[in-house]
């Protein structure tokens, strides 16, 4: 799979690096739109991102160390820093962004779940397109199917183009569900369930550490991650608050926005093929 776009100089520009900028990117502008439909502060919620971006980062990085290999970065301590090489955990990342967007919203005593409703969708678009850059491929293929990646001269899972896929579907159910919340905060819980089971789907057909044949790590972080989500929600449902604004979306539009995420999950599936 080509990993280098160009070349300027000594500079070199990655496809995974430029497909997660365009993943954010997209990601803000969806948030933009969301944001200013709840009522948002605009600049509050672009610099909650800006931070979560980093958090994320930060925590997608020490979830890996610490989970996937702690004993090599032990050996090799100053390896920790060195994310061009690879080695990120999404469900770190999201540890890390909730975190710090928790403490952020906090001190500014603006409402965390309404907010975060604002970024569901955001966040998870990003996702589906940041994995059409992803090099870390799926295990080999026990038949010759059409849809696997030669690699090295082994047809392999393309992990990542399914990932893209149920990210995109993840992301309509989203998109779709905005005018149907019943209170602030379901959006957001719906994402974080709807993507630990994405990738405890995905995770079948990748390598990682295993807790029990066939279950790996991520499997079981995904799990938890489920059923905190799934007691929370049970519990904010069930709280007295701010009722979520109404969202009325007319059928034409629906049909005009499904129609637009279709065809972004395709051309996103047939760019990633184009790499490998």
């Amino acid at each position: 799979m080509k990993t280098i776009l160009f070349r300027l100089g000594p500079f070199s520009i990655s496809l995974f690096g430029t497909f997660i900028a365009l993943g954010i990117a997209a990601g803000f502008y969806i948030l933009n739109q969301e944001a200013k439909r709840k009522n948002l502060d605009q600049d509050e919620v672009f610099n909650l991102a800006l931070y979560s971006i980093i958090a994320a980062i930060v925590g997608a990085r020490l979830y890996y160390v610490l989970i996937f290999n702690p004993a090599y970065y032990l050996k090799n301590p100053s390896e920790i820093i060195m994310i061009q090489q690879g080695g990120l955990s999404i469900q770190g990342g999201l540890f890390g962004a909730i975190l710090v967007a928790g403490l952020y919203l906090n001190k500014k005593e603006l409402s965390f779940w309404k907010v975060a409703d604002a970024f569901a969708p955001a966040i998870i678009l990003g996702q589906a397109i940041g994995r059409i850059g992803c090099d870390v491929f799926g295990v080999a293929m026990d038949k010759v199917y059409p849809w696997g990646v030669k690699i090295s001269g082994q047809l392999l899972h393309p992990a990542q183009a399914y990932e893209i896929i149920l990210n995109y579907i993840l992301f309509a159910i989203l998109w779709n569900r905005r005018d149907k919340v019943k209170y602030n905060g379901e959006l957001f819980l719906l994402y974080i369930i709807g993507f630990s089971i994405n990738r405890g789907i995905v995770e079948f057909f990748r390598s990682n550490p295993i807790v029990f044949k066939p279950f790996t790590v991520a499997h079981l972080t995904s799990l938890i991650i489920i059923v905190i989500a799934g007691v929370i929600m049970r519990f904010i449902k069930n709280e007295k608050g701010d009722s979520p604004q109404q969202l009325r979306v007319t059928p034409k539009r629906k049909l005009i926005d499904n129609l637009i995420i279709l065809v972004g999950m395709i051309f996103s599936v047939l760019t990633y093929y184009s790499f490998y």
